[in-house]
């Protein structure tokens, strides 16, 4: 099963529920330590709780076209068929910009004269490593670069393999309901969003949830960390829409220590290990 763990917002303590499950699977037995992708690559933060011992790296990026002017006739086809606007004719000058290319391609196939080859723009990196039995990557974009959604696609293509049915996967998504949460979240079997008892949780949680289950179609279930402020707001909401609240973590100060001090939920609260995977046998039954 591949679960999306995400929240409408930041801070939610999404990264400590997904890094807790998969110390809570792993733990059972061997065979069910997960694969591990941290899919935040603008802020990637699970290995500072996993430690992983990286051992494998590689560039990743868009493949950017490259016009010969030598054979170029300045003919637009290569503007006319660009979606995104990426690639321009001004009189006799063929403009690219890189930082609009999704690297579909069409510029190339269409070119009459064959005039434009494409090279990789890196935009950031991938690593693997192992942390004891669980098995984590995450990405890195590069400072300065717009778009996470292509180095997300290539994490997941590099890490997942085609026969994982039978193996936890949990991709940690970043914050909010944009683009890379999209991305994140397609070809998961279901989602688990985290949220807070608070207004601006609940005006979150009805974003994530439109984009999971009504855009998305996934099964959703739900995470109350910090329960025991706010309001029940969430609680009521979560009644009405039908969504399962399947675990709660009080707001506590010894687990805000221990993770400050990057200690996972199952460190500091041990009974957790088994709520979690109960959580997981429970997520396994939506499907």
């Amino acid at each position: 099963m591949k679960l999306a763990i995400a929240s409408g917002k930041g801070g939610t303590g999404k990264t400590t529920v997904a890094v807790s499950l998969a110390l809570g699977l792993a733990a059972i037995d061997a065979a069910s330590a997960p694969l591990f992708l941290d899919c935040d690559v603008e802020e990637p933060n699970a290995a500072l709780f996993l430690r992983p011992e990286i051992t494998a790296r590689r560039d990743v990026g868009l493949l950017i076209p490259v016009v010969d002017m030598a054979r170029c006739t300045a003919c637009g086809r290569c503007a006319a068929v660009c979606e995104y606007h990426a690639i321009t004719v001004i009189g006799k000058q063929v403009l690219v910009f890189p930082e609009l290319c999704h690297g579909c391609g069409s510029c190339t196939r269409q070119c009459p004269e064959s005039a434009i080859h494409e090279e990789l723009n890196v935009m950031g990196t991938l690593e693997y490593g192992r942390a004891e039995t669980i098995e984590f990557y995450h990405g890195t974009l590069n400072v300065g670069e717009a778009m996470a959604v292509p180095v997300i696609r290539q994490l997941k293509a590099w890490a997942i393999p085609p026969d994982v049915d039978n193996r936890p996967v949990i991709l940690d998504a970043p914050p909010g309901t944009s683009c890379p949460v999209v991305e994140t979240m397609r070809g998961a079997d279901a989602a688990l969003l985290v949220t807070e008892p608070t207004p601006f949780g609940l005006h979150d949680l009805r974003v994530a949830v439109e984009v999971a289950r009504d855009e998305l179609g996934l099964p959703v279930a739900i995470v109350v960390n910090r329960d025991g402020v706010g309001d029940d707001g969430v609680d009521a909401y979560c009644a009405a829409e039908g969504l399962p609240i399947l675990l709660r973590i009080p707001l506590e100060r010894a687990i805000a220590e221990g993770i400050a001090h990057g200690a996972s939920l199952v460190d500091i609260r041990p009974e957790y290990q088994s709520k979690l995977a109960e959580l997981w046998k429970a997520i396994a039954e939506l499907l």
